[in-house]
């Protein structure tokens, strides 16, 4: 038993690990008990047992085991860490657990397993489940099995990865234990519930009599499928919508739902592959070329075993695919025929997309085969086909399957539309794109027109299932020249291509097709000759694409939005239809003689047009009219140009025609070229294009100019063309159509037409881009220079937006129509119109064999010839027979030669396929990237050219779909796998979506990055971050499962880095923009109106495009590719900008901010290199995107440094306009300058520099001052320029750092400086020291930073420099140093050698001789203000030619200082002291005295005085900022004069109302500065015995002084931060403490001014900061044992102010941050440490701040702690919450009873009763006359206590004096404890004592009545008394006192240094004589003198009243 006691003792945690069984039974009880009732899933407590979870599972002693599972399963349960012990304890669970022989244990185990699911963790316990099959335990195996089966029936197929299980269940049919064998049986029959028959395939091999077992139960096996019925802690929704369906009585309506769900599990994937390639017979090749079809066909039957494997390996099927397709294509025996169709199908089907890259070689073949009648043949072929299409997409076989289209054999064309038909049942929308449905609509429309039946039939089919899939409206504008029948047909084809189409399923498919054609077949009658035929023409054949559309995309559905169709007439109708709308007179004149008769019929006939209404006029009747004779032969002008003015007005006013279109261009066209006719000529083509389309109207006019002569004609009408295109746009122009044209235009002798050719060309160059050119490669070298130098001039133009355009489409097929033209537009489709050559037949089987030859010789004549084939078609089409398998064969060539020449063709075969090259990624593209691991660097380099070349045509989706590229990355291959994760790290950000395939690239990827080659790792680092934009960090967190733990953790680490540098994807183009063309087109006419020679100036000056572009910036890029999206055929390589007007910095708010945080937040790079890498421009340009127009940030990040120069000089004229825009992308601009410092380009860089210094005075200006993130992003590079060799450049450099001080702190540029004088750069060295001394000279010690003699020693090494240059800056640096603080700079500069010592004394002796005494030379040189951009430091010479801002202003002043009365300069800015040199010793100003006696003369209302202001200061004012920041930065300074004399300066701001809000902004700067100046005095001044304490003294007042100056202005105290605010109070607490300070003459008297400023912060503080300032100063107190003890009373003192003043303050306190600041207090101090301390205050003083809290809000207290992360570990919640409990009994503080003097000293609980006694009682002691006095006290401290108190019961009876003389008493009350509070010290400290602040010795406990107290008492209520009489309720805020009306020690700092009580006393007299003079009437005075005066004042005043 003794034993026992022991380990009873224990924690729990210990017993668990103990010896004695008995102990851990016991230790797993408590455990137990303990994790039940631990509410927290994240408290620290379950981390104790984190270690401990294996050992409860595995105990050695059975019972303590059982009791170890209950408790492991409950901390799996509860516990927020359990999961990181899923592995050690399931693998515990298997071995130690699943052998036991109780059956309640293993059923713990499995519980627990189950668990580990329940929390996330399915894949590991699965794997551990998995790996226990393999024990030889049967008992393990079987209860592994059975958990498997559990697992899988409540979880379910999603959660439980089958495929492994599946893989291993086999096996354990074969096992000899038949528990083993009926477990798998168990848990088979369970699989197949999930996935049905997907699992027949896996298990085909086991014993047939088990297979029969299984059929039986399966076939018992309910049909409904089965549901998840246990929930991971992710799917709690899900666990809530199954709980309410079990409760609803489980409807079907799920039941659907689920059961599509579970049908997607593909058996494919469950099924182990099985590699074939090997196991064919040796002598297949040979057989299958037997001339015996028996030996063919044996072959045949060894492959057609091997294939019927479901799944295959892949391999290099190459060869066996061309023997198979060779049999299929010229093999005579049908059988054999449909065998290998049969092998095709099954290779297909068991390779799936890995036989992509063979799709392209064996369609062609099965689609001639077709030829074949025999069905059986046929049904083979279709099968084969069908399953090719599945491993390969639409686009790339859609070439090969419109070449068969227009076959002669009716049933290749039947099959081929059938096909696709079934093909397009597997289509979606999206996979059915409009550019691939196009042709296939073209080829079907001929087809539907067919004479054989059974092909219209089949293209009515596969119409019909395109119209299913796509859509209606997709399909319909294909089908614009269909006649009604067709179309109803199709939609009939439509209807009943539903059934397919929604069964979804491959094998349903094919079946039912040939059942769903039959009907279609039956009713088919031939329809006779094409009847639609002759109307296409006008369109030019369909297979342009483009023109067919042209009309279509305009014209939609509908009658009236159909193209407007009138048949021809007859002249005599003509005239009949004229003359019924036209005057007679007109008719008759109309051919007259006389031309003046013509004329005036003419003009008839226009005035009749003009009012006639669009439906009744008839345009072709009219037309005909004007061409009648003379017509278009008219000689006389005018009458011609009045006709063709009629022509246009036709036109546009009527329904024009094409028909009344072709009667008159054939006369326009003719007068294009005319002089005076020209133009009228050209505004009626313009309208006739606007009526019938430019398309159209384009190739008549065209084709009229050049069939005649005139070249003048054929000039004008291209220049026309030129000009129409600009104004209508490029959609649906046929440029085939032109080429001919503009071909034999630039072959024209004539001058005029070749020069208006090539600017037409250069027209549809905006809109074609680069492949225009193609059509004129073949032209003479010397115009094709003139078409390039054209092309030139528009390269980088966007094409303006079309204004014009067919009037007639309805405005709901806008949309459309834009859409339409997209589709139609691209530029792919304009490298369709090139004319490609099919060089298939060229291709020979010599050239393909020679290819393949053995001898390298005749290998390379082959490849000869392929480049020959290839130059002299240029263009081609995408069918090149067997090149591509011979080509294939050569990249792995051994002659390396040969590799790169066939890179070379594949590179050529690239540009002249085009789009097309697609279907060849996989076969000829993929190999290219196995190049890429060639040893060889060239060969590799020619690769990736080969490879960047192909993706341009391609795209990137056909290269990542598949395995082909995880293939290619799992190959050991350094070289190949960081040339392809480089080549993907550079493609992958360009792309907005991926397949899904790019996850199959993860293992690989992650392989890579543990690769043995460094740069494999390093290119895979690179890449995570880009397969991250696509992927997400959670996919790829989850592909790591898989990994070593080891591994797993590395590369978990890396992606949490890459996580942050995930580039953003690229923004979707324009769409919304595109399909709303008119709306911008206004916009974008503006836009683009000003000529594009314009001057930047002049383009930029006009401010109307301003608000537009600002408004339309944050759509994004689609807005800003609005216009683009209007010009349908955009080419490719034109950027798609805007123009160059509006401005050129756009201010995105917030964005700043935003790139900060993200910065901060690592999400981006920051911005820190040595030399800029490429990963840093890039992020740098995406960020400029939104701030800067497009062109700008091409020429910004243009390779060309002139266009670097172009940029800054446009941003140098944008710079002061757009100030406020530059300010907002500030950061961004300044990050390209640093880039601009890596150049090495002169011009450049004085152009930056130039930039740089206007920047800088227009931020001076706009006082703006840098951050800290654009300081540290741009300063350290400036600063390598300081040491530039170019004089000039250095020079620039230092002016800029001059101003750079100006708009960020000199302190905070110091550090900086320090860093540049490491460099190894002896110029940049030197140039930094001289820079330093100039500060030090300029802004005093206080800039050296961290501290003087750290930076004075680093300094100091540089004396010992090789370089002289180095040394002399050095050494005067250092006498800067002594010119500020004499000698104690030998001290700061610490040990130097005797040279360097010497060298130093020896320059300090000459520097002391040059400096002249300021006396002698006022004229000196000033330091100039860095006003000019070229200003040097003061050691450069002068720039005489900037005059000094202060002398302008001294100059402007000067007669207001003559005229203005004297000044009394109190504390006069003194110019000549602040401009000049600081270091002379300045005496403080001397000081008025002020008169208070006034105060005793009979009551007047004061007139408004206004203090004047000195003159000076005004005109500082303008650049205030920089001023302050000047005067602030000397307030810290070494020398005590200096800083007194900052003081003073700060102090006149702070005491003029209307100037001290300029201190706004720079309050934590100002208190910064003075308390490091409180430190120095502390540590240095005090501690040097040289100086005289007087100074001292001095310069304490003044800075007590300004401080209560400033903390007597609520607004600008509020400013205060909460870190500075600590550091303050931490100064003036230590000052109290300071012992040495009451050696001091006057000490005592300065610590009761600090005392009383202490008490102004904590009054006027921002609450919340003063607070959290104070919680954090404690704690640190606590926390040094270095400081008093009386430090941390002193803190806990003012604590227990602010908690006293926390009923008022309360509403104002942000409590979330304060209870933050108290959980942090508490997470360094727990309760228990807290106790520990000496004393129990600090415990106390925390208790009583969260008491009152919590009694002032009361349970809402818990709401405010959402700042803490972890709150339920915090010890904070638990105390707050037993308070809040507590606290609803208790309604005020016990501190209260202390603080308080009133009679209510009570209990708190008063209930209703006894307050009303309470206040009755009050209210009679305040109606007797004696006790009024006394009843108002109580009364007032009654409502102190009870704030919610109601008086007005009490109130309501009595008269109205009453009630007005309670509230005045009450008010009168209030101010006098007020004026106590702020000056009664004691009162800070309300709890403990009634000492003041003062340290022991010399406390002076000024509460006990002391003069002092009573003096500032009686001051307090004789403001009262004067408010009172109304004295000061109208005072002004200008008459203000001047410091602090509330000083009654040192009440001004001023007073202090100029007054003693003596003088006081002794000019008492002559202040009564002059008082009514005195502009500052409420100053005070000593009070110990002043006492018996106020006193009699008072009583005086008291008399008075009554």
């Amino acid at each position: 038993m003794a034993d026992d006691s022991e380990w009873m003792k224990l924690p729990i945690d210990q017993k668990c690990e103990h010896k004695i069984w008995k102990a851990r039974l016991n230790g797993y009880e408590e455990a137990l008990k303990l994790f039940q009732r631990i509410e927290d899933e994240k408290s620290p407590e379950w981390g104790k047992y984190l270690g401990l979870v294996k050992r409860f599972v595995t105990d050695s002693n059975a019972v303590a085991q059982l009791k170890g599972l209950e408790a492991a399963l409950a901390f799996i349960e509860n516990a927020h860490v359990a999961g990181k012990t899923t592995g050690e304890v399931v693998s515990g669970v298997v071995c130690k657990v699943f052998n036991q022989p109780k059956a309640r244990a293993k059923e713990l185990g499995s519980d627990i397993c189950l668990m580990y699911i329940e929390i996330e963790k399915a894949e590991v316990v699965q794997d551990e489940l998995i790996k226990g099959l393999d024990n030889k335990n049967p008992k393990i195996v079987v209860t592994c099995l059975e958990t498997l089966r559990k697992a899988l029936c409540e979880f379910g197929s999603k959660i439980i990865t089958l495929k492994p299980v599946v893989k291993v269940l086999p096996k354990q049919f074969e096992s000899r234990e038949k528990a083993v064998r009926d477990e798998a049986k168990s848990l088979a029959v369970e699989i197949y519930r999930w996935i049905r028959d997907a699992l027949r395939a896996p298990l085909q091999n086991i014993n047939s009599v088990q297979l029969k077992d299984l059929e039986e139960e399966w076939v018992k096996l309910p049909t409904t499928a089965p549901k998840q019925t246990r929930f991971l802690r992710s799917q709690q929704d899900l666990k809530a919508k199954f709980e309410q369906h079990q409760a609803a009585g489980g409807d079907d309506a799920d039941g659907d739902n689920e059961e599509t769900e579970v049908a997607q599990v593909d058996p494919y994937e469950l099924l182990e592959a099985v590699e074939i390639l090997s196991k064919l017979p040796k002598d297949f090749y040979e057989k299958i070329e037997a001339k015996k079809w028996q030996e063919r066909k044996e072959a045949l039957e060894a492959v057609e075993t091997l294939t019927k494997n479901p799944k295959l390996e892949n391999g290099d099927y190459g060869d066996l695919v061309r023997a198979l397709k060779k049999v299929i294509g010229k093999d005579a025996n049908v059988m054999l025929v449909a065998m290998a169709a049969k092998i095709l199908a099954a290779l297909a089907a068991g390779l799936r997309k890995k036989f992509g890259t063979y799709a392209g070689l064996v369609v062609p073949t099965i689609l001639e085969k077709f030829k074949e009648k025999k069905p059986q043949v046929v049904q083979a072929l279709q099968e084969a086909i069908d399953a090719v299409f599945l491993t390969t997409t639409l686009q790339n076989i859609s070439e090969d399957v419109l070449s068969v289209m227009d076959n002669k054999n009716p049933s290749i064309k039947q099959q081929a539309s059938l096909f696709l038909a079934r093909s397009f049942c597997r289509c979606t929308p999206s996979t059915l794109p409009k550019s691939v449905l196009k042709p296939f609509c073209a080829a079907f429309l001929k087809q539907v027109n067919d004479s054989a039946p059974e092909v219209r039939d089949a293209a009515f089919e596969a119409l019909g299932t395109a119209m299913k899939v796509v859509g209606e409206k997709a399909v319909n504008p294909f089908l614009t020249d269909v006649d009604k029948l067709k179309l109803d047909k199709i939609k009939e084809c439509a209807d009943k291509v539903e059934l397919v189409g929604k069964k979804g399923g491959g094998g349903v498919e094919k079946k039912e097709k040939p059942a769903a054609k039959a009907p279609v077949e039956a009713p088919a009658k031939p329809s006779g000759p094409p009847k639609k035929a002759p109307p296409a023409k006008a369109a030019g054949p369909p297979k342009k694409g483009k023109p067919a559309s042209a009309p279509s995309a305009k014209s939609k559905k509908g009658p009236d939005a159909k193209e407007f169709v009138e048949t021809e007439l007859s002249l005599e109708v003509c005239e009949e239809k004229a003359a019924a709308v036209l005057p007679a007179s007109c008719m008759q004149l109309l051919d007259s003689g006389n031309w003046k008769e013509r004329l005036a019929s003419m003009e008839e006939f226009q005035r009749a047009v003009e009012q006639m209404d669009k439906s009744e006029m008839p345009c072709q009747a009219l037309v005909r009219m004007l061409a009648k004779k003379p017509g278009w032969k008219e000689t006389n002008f005018q009458v011609m140009q009045m006709k063709l003015h009629v022509v246009g007005l036709i036109a546009q006013k009527g329904l024009f025609s094409k028909t009344s279109a072709l009667v008159v261009l054939d006369g326009l066209v003719d007068k294009v070229g005319d002089v005076k006719c020209g133009s009228n000529a050209k505004e009626a083509l313009t309208a006739i294009g606007e009526a019938c389309s430019l398309p159209w109207i384009a190739e008549q006019v065209v084709s009229l100019a050049f069939a005649q002569k005139n070249p003048k004609n054929q000039a004008e009408t291209l220049n026309w063309l030129a000009n129409a295109m600009k104004e209508f746009g490029f959609a649906g122009i046929n440029v085939k159509a032109f080429i001919n044209n503009v071909k034999t235009a630039l072959g024209a002798t004539n001058p005029a037409v070749r020069t208006s050719a090539i600017a037409l060309l250069g027209v549809m160059y905006l809109y074609m881009g680069a492949p225009l050119r193609m059509f004129f490669e073949d032209e003479k070298p010397a115009l094709l220079q003139q078409i390039n130098a054209e092309f030139e001039k528009m390269q980088g133009q966007s094409p303006p937006a079309p204004f014009r355009g067919a009037k007639k489409a309805g405005a709901e097929e806008e949309g459309d129509a834009a859409e339409e033209e997209e589709v139609d537009g691209g530029p792919g489709d304009i490298m369709d119109l090139l004319p490609r050559t099919d060089i298939s037949d060229k291709i020979t089987y010599d050239m393909v064999t020679k290819i393949s030859d053995k001898n390298w010789k005749v290998r390379k004549e082959g490849l000869d010839e392929v480049v020959a084939i290839i130059s002299e078609a240029k263009f081609i089409q995408p069918s090149i027979g067997e090149l591509p398998m011979a080509l294939k064969g050569r990249l792995n060539d051994s002659n390396k030669l040969l590799v790169q020449q066939t890179l070379n063709i594949l590179q050529q075969i690239a540009t002249a396929m085009g789009p097309s090259l697609k279907q060849h990624v996989r076969n000829l593209g993929i190999p290219v990237i196995t190049v890429l691991g060639d040893s060889k660097a060239n060969v590799r380099a020619a690769a990736m050219t080969t490879l960047n070349a192909w993706v341009e045509q391609t795209g990137m989706k056909e290269w990542l779909e598949g395995e082909d590229l995880s293939e290619e990355l799992k190959k050991e291959n350094p070289f190949l796998r960081q040339e392809l994760l480089g080549w993907l790290a550079e493609k992958l950000p360009t792309l907005r979506t991926v397949p899904s395939d790019l996850m199959l690239c993860l293992p690989n990827l992650y392989a890579c990055l543990e690769d043995r080659s460094g740069d494999v790792r390093k290119k895979a680092q690179d890449a995570l971050p880009t397969f991250m934009m696509h992927l997400g960090y959670e996919k790829m967190v989850k592909a790591t499962g898989k990994l070593k733990p080891a591994s797993k953790d590395q590369v978990v680490g890396m992606l949490e880095k890459a996580r942050a540098l995930m580039p953003a994807k690229p923004a979707a183009p324009g769409k919304a923009a595109a399909s709303k063309p008119a709306s911008s087109a206004p916009a974008a006419k503006q836009a683009s109106a000003p000529a594009r020679n314009q001057s930047p100036s002049e383009d930029f000056s006009d401010p109307e495009p301003k608000p537009d572009t600002k408004k339309s910036k944050p759509a994004g890029p689609a807005a800003k590719k609005g216009v683009v999206g209007k010009k349908p055929p955009v080419k490719a390589g034109v950027k798609d900008e805007e123009d160059r007007s509006g401005p050129l910095f756009i201010l995105v708010p917030n964005a700043k901010e935003q790139r900060i945080k993200e910065e901060k937040g690592l999400k981006i790079l920051k911005w820190n290199f040595m030399t800029p890498r490429d990963e840093y421009v890039e992020q740098l340009k995406t960020q400029m995107s939104t701030c800067l127009p497009r062109w700008l940030q091409d020429e910004l990040f243009h390779f060309d440094f002139q266009r670097h120069v172009k940029a800054i000089g446009a941003m140098i004229e944008h710079l002061e306009p757009e100030c406020e825009a530059v300010i907002s992308c500030l950061d961004l601009v300044l990050k390209w300058f640093t880039l601009r410092f890596f150049d090495t380009n002169t011009s450049v860089l004085m152009k930056v520099l130039e930039f740089l210094k206007l920047l800088f005075i227009m931020l001076s200006r706009k006082n703006y001052q840098l951050s800290d993130y654009e300081a540290s992003s741009f300063i350290p590079y400036l600063i390598l320029k300081v040491g530039e060799s170019k004089d000039v450049v250095r020079k620039d450099v230092r002016a800029i750092l001059t101003m750079l001080c100006k708009v960020y702190a000199a302190s905070k540029v110091f550090p900086f400086l320090m860093d540049g004088t490491k460099s190894k750069n002896s110029k940049q060295r030197s140039e930094c020291l001289e820079e330093l001394g100039c500060l030090i000279e300029n802004f005093g010690m206080n800039v050296c930073q961290p501290t003087p003699a750290k930076a004075l020693k680093e300094i100091a090494i540089h004396i010992g420099d090789r370089d002289t240059t180095v040394r002399n800056a050095a050494l005067n640096t250092v006498v800067a140093v002594y010119n500020t603080c004499g000698e104690q700079v030998f001290k700061l500069i610490g040990n130097l050698s005797e040279k360097e010592m010497s060298m130093l004394e020896e320059r300090i002796k000459r520097s002391a001789k040059k400096t002249p005494a300021p006396s002698t030379k006022p004229e000196r040189p000033q330091r100039e203000q860095p006003t000019n951009p070229n200003a040097t430091f003061l050691r450069k010479p002068a720039q005489e030619e900037v005059p000094n801002k202060l002398n302008q202003a001294r100059a402007q002043n000067a007669h207001l200082e003559q005229s203005s009365p004297s000044i009394p300069k109190e504390f006069q800015l003194d110019l000549d002291v602040f401009e000049n040199n600081h270091t002379f010793a300045s005496e403080i100003p001397d000081l008025v005295q002020h008169k208070l006696d006034e105060v005793l003369e009979p009551v007047m209302i004061p007139e408004r005085k206004i203090r004047p202001v000195s003159p000076h200061f005004d005109d500082i004012h303008n650049s205030t900022a920089s001023t302050i920041n000047f005067v602030i930065s000397q307030v810290a300074s070494g020398d005590i004069n200096t800083s007194i004399q900052a003081l003073a300066q700060i102090d006149e701001v702070l005491r003029q109302a209307d100037k001290a809000e300029a201190m706004s902004g720079h309050i934590d700067q100002f208190l910064i500065a003075t308390f490091m100046q409180l430190r120095l005095i502390y540590n240095t001044h005090m501690a040097d015995d040289r100086l005289d304490k007087k100074d001292i003294f001095k310069l304490y007042s003044c800075i007590i002084g300004n401080m209560l100056s400033l903390f007597s202005m609520e607004s600008l105290a509020r400013e205060a931060s909460m870190g500075v605010l600590k550091d303050l109070m931490h100064g003036l607490i230590t000052l109290m403490l300071d012992s040495r300070v009451e050696d001091i003459e006057d000490g005592q008297q300065l610590i009761r001014s600090v005392n009383l400023l202490v008490v102004r912060v904590l009054e006027k503080s921002d609450q919340t900061n003063i607070l959290s300032a104070l919680l954090v100063l404690l704690q640190d107190s606590l926390i040094s044992t270095a400081g008093s003890p009386m430090f941390s009373e002193l803190v806990m003192k003012c604590l227990w102010r602010m908690i006293r003043f926390l009923p008022q303050t309360i509403n104002s306190i942000n409590l979330d941050r304060i209870l933050l600041d108290v959980h942090n207090f508490m997470k360094v101090f727990p309760k228990e440490k807290l106790k520990q301390l000496k004393s129990d205050v600090p415990h106390r003083t925390l208790k009583t701040l969260l008491h009152t809290l919590c009694r002032l809000t009361g349970s809402k207290i818990l709401d405010h702690m959402s700042m803490i992360e972890n709150r339920n570990e915090s010890e904070l919640e638990a105390h707050l919450r037993r308070v809040v409990k507590h606290s609803v009994n208790l309604s005020g503080l016990k501190s209260d009873k202390n603080t308080e003097k009133g009679a209510l000293r009570s209990d708190d609980k008063v209930i209703k009763a006894k307050v009303s006694d309470i206040l009755s009682e009050i209210f009679k002691k305040i109606g007797s006359k004696e006790n009024t006095k006394e009843g108002l006290t109580e009364l007032y401290e009654y409502k102190q206590k009870y704030s919610d108190a109601d008086l007005e019961p009490f109130l309501r009876n009595t008269s109205q004096f009453f009630q007005s003389y309670v509230e005045r008493g009450l008010r009168m009350i209030e101010s006098e404890r007020e004026g106590k509070g702020r000056i009664q010290t004691s009162t800070v400290i309300p709890q403990h004592s009634t000492d003041s602040y003062l340290p022991g010795s010399s406390a002076v406990p000024i509460s006990s009545n002391g003069e002092d107290l009573n003096a500032a008492a009686y001051y307090e209520r004789l403001k009262i008394l004067r408010q009172r009489r109304g004295l000061e309720n109208s005072t002004p805020e200008e008459d203000r006192p001047p410091l602090s009306s509330l000083r009654p020690s040192v009440a001004s700092s001023t007073d202090m240094l100029h007054s003693k009580l003596s003088q006081l006393k002794e000019s008492r007299e002559h202040f009564q004589q002059e008082q009514t003079h005195s502009h500052s009437p409420t100053r005070s005075s000593s009070p110990a003198s002043n006492l018996d005066d106020l006193k009699k004042r008072l009583e005086r005043i008291k008399s008075n009243r009554q």
